[in-house]
Parts: C-alpha cells; structure tokens; sequence
C-alpha cells in the first residue's frame, strides 16, 4: 500500500515511470540462513559469581506455587537475569558461596495444590542451578507464610541448616547438610523467628518482647537456653523481624524508625545499648516511618538505609517507601535521603567494592541506586520476577 500511495503521488506531480522505479526499494536478497541451535541450550554461571550478583526472590502471589529466585547480575543494563531456581509454596532461600550451593526449603503435594504434602530442603549448584540434592522434612509442618528470611537460617559454620515450623505450635528442625538428614527438632516457647547464635545455635524472637537464645551441641540438640527479658516494646516499638547484618552483628529498625542493635555472637543474644532513632522530615502526611518488607540494608561500613514512606499510620509498617534514608551508626545521625521513582518494598546492597543500592519496586521493577549520591543507575526492569520481595547479596 505505502508503494502505490508513493506512485500514485509521483505520477500526480507529474513524475514519469523511470522516476517512479527509481523511488522503488530495490530487492534485498535473503539473508543467509542462522546455523542450526542446539537444544536445550544450557551454560553454567561462573563457579565463583560477580559481587555484582543478587538473588531476588519473587514470591509470585498469584501463582504461589510457582515461586522461583532469581539470580541477577545487577550491572547488567541489557541481560540482568542469569538463571532462575525454583522456589515453590510458601518457600524460603539460602546461598552459600563456601557450599557452592542455593538451598530451598519448600512443600510440594502429590496433585499441586491438594493431596499429600511433601515438605523438603532442595539443593542446587552455584553452577548449574540444577538440583544436586535434598533433605525430607518429617511431620508436614515447615512454617508456610510470606518469606521471611529467619525461617530457613545457617549455623555451625553453614554445616547445619535450621528450618521454622508452625503448626501452631512452634519449633525448629536442625538439619545436617552434609549426610542430608535431620538431625534434631527444638521445642520454642511461643517464639517465632530464627537468628544464629554463637558457634552452634539460634536466638527467637518471643511475643513478650523477650529474646530466647538456644545451644546446640555436637549432635544439634540442645544443651542449654537463656531468656533475656524485655528486649523490644511490642507494644510501641515493634521490631521489623528482618536486620541488618554485620557479621554477627544484627540491626533492626522499629515501625517507628528506632534503631536496635543486637549481638548475635555468644550463646546468648545481647542486646546492645545506644538504640537511637532515624528521626523526621517536613512533608510527611502525618508523618515518616520505616515501611515495606525488607526495609533495611547496610554497607557493612557503618551506614544504614532505612525504606521510609511519608503515610506512617497504624498498619503502614508493609506499604512500601518512596524515599531511602540513610543513618551514621556512629553518629546516629542521619546524612542523607535518597529519592526513589516509585513505591518500593525492599532494598538490599550489593557487596562489590562500591556497593549499588538494589531497590525493589511494587510494581515488580528493580532499580538501581548509588548508595552515595543517590543517583538512580539504572533500571533492570522486571528481573526479579512478578513480585520481588526479598533481595540477598552472596
């Protein structure tokens, strides 16, 4: 059509046939043809990855079943997916660069989504991202909720992982990662959350406000447990469950932006004096607090980044942030706001030399920020999968 729209105009301007066929694109021959590709084609990551890489984990609301994690490499504006693991029902991820291996603690039933439940630790390679492994969880009561990362933790020098479980009753299952078994299963007192502690062993938090610290022996049972009273106000001051970690350092944030720093490193947590808090900024309706699902990251050099959105109200603590704030542990100041583009639910760093500042979006974009200047980078697009809500540096 567009050639006999250009003819007819050429003749109306009195343009003779040779005019016309010299206006005529002149035929292309075929390109050659693409050589033949195998299939499947499938290439390996490098056995050591970037410190620019992230594991996203997308938790898939409307197909829970197909949760996966996304292994992205964060530098790359053009192809930031590298491979994805499966990460199915209600899962929860770990990564361990000393292993080799990403493990995923899942539930599987014999006809998708009814049927008999099968509850395991499936292992993959670094690699290959293909499953090498697993561990069967007896008894079908592996914690099923929204992730979060305290229900599948490493201890005893990541020889030994710990599983959350919830039935309602509460306990956690000691697995041993080596002969691929579970070893022991420890009783909580009404406590939720797994925090490792000391050489071998775990801390939970408990409804009270109180911390419970459990030591395992030699055979991942347990030979002795400590209550430390009155650790957060749950009733003013709750703690997001999800810290900051400087090696056995951890630092929560409140919904109310208080800062507490706990001690992870002994047999029995501590907490540590000097909790402080990021403070307030003109232009909040009614005003700022700490909101989204992972809403602190630090750089492991005495800077903290805090997700905060302007809404703070009662039950505003998962509704995202719009800006980053950025607080001196030394100081216990803050130094510095970071704009986001859009509402964002978690932001993790990267743990390259210049670390990026990794910010998952409602929306499903993940973006990229310099954590100092807080210019935006640049944008991965939807990498993380449909709904990214936990990002994990290796």
């Amino acid at each position: 059509m567009r050639l006999f729209a250009l003819a007819v105009a050429l003749s109306m301007a009195g343009a003779s046939v040779s005019a016309i066929a010299a206006a005529t694109p002149a035929k292309q021959p075929f390109p050659k043809a693409l050589p033949e590709e195998p299939i499947p084609a499938v290439l390996k990551l490098p056995p050591n990855w970037p410190a620019s890489y992230v594991l996203i984990h997308d938790f898939h609301f409307s197909a829970i079943v197909d949760g996966r994690v996304m292994v992205v490499d964060t530098a790359s504006s053009d192809l930031p997916v590298k491979g994805i693991v499966r990460a199915a029902q209600f899962a929860n991820m770990l990564v361990s660069p000393r292993r080799g291996e990403v493990l995923t603690s899942e539930t599987f039933y014999s006809r998708l989504t009814r049927g008999e439940r099968t509850d395991a630790v499936t292992i993959w390679d670094m690699a290959t991202l293909q499953p090498k492994g697993e561990i069967v969880l007896p008894g079908g009561k592996r914690q099923q909720s929204v992730t979060y990362p305290q229900l599948f933790q490493f201890t005893n020098a990541e020889k030994w992982a710990l599983v959350a479980n919830f039935t309602p009753a509460q306990s956690v299952s000691v697995l041993d990662l080596d002969s691929r078994k579970v070893i022991s299963e420890i009783d909580l007192p009404g406590c939720a959350q797994v925090y490792p502690t000391g050489e071998r062993g775990f801390t939970s938090l408990c409804a009270d406000g109180s911390l419970f610290s459990v030591k395992l022996g030699a055979d991942g049972q347990a030979v002795s447990s400590k209550t430390v009273e009155r650790v957060q106000d749950i009733d003013n001051q709750p703690l997001f469950s999800t810290p900051a970690w400087v090696g056995s350092t951890a630092w929560f944030v409140s919904y109310h932006g208080q800062i507490q720093a706990i001690d992870f490193s002994g047999d029995v947590a501590q907490p540590l004096p000097g909790s402080f808090n990021v403070g307030t900024a003109d232009g909040a309706e009614p005003e700022w607090r700490p909101g989204g699902w992972q809403v602190i990251a630090t750089n492991g050099a005495g800077k903290l980044f805090v997700l905060m959105s302007p809404n703070g109200r009662e039950g505003s603590h998962k509704d995202g942030g719009t800006e980053v704030w950025v607080v001196d542990t030394a100081t216990k100041a803050r130094v510095s706001r970071i704009p986001l583009r859009s509402v964002a639910t978690a932001i993790s760093l990267t743990k390259e030399a210049a670390p990026r500042l990794i910010v998952a979006r409602g929306d499903g974009v993940v973006d990229v920020h310099d954590p100092v200047s807080g210019a935006f980078v640049r944008s991965l697009g939807t990498a993380g999968g449909a709904n990214p809500i936990l990002i994990t540096a290796p």
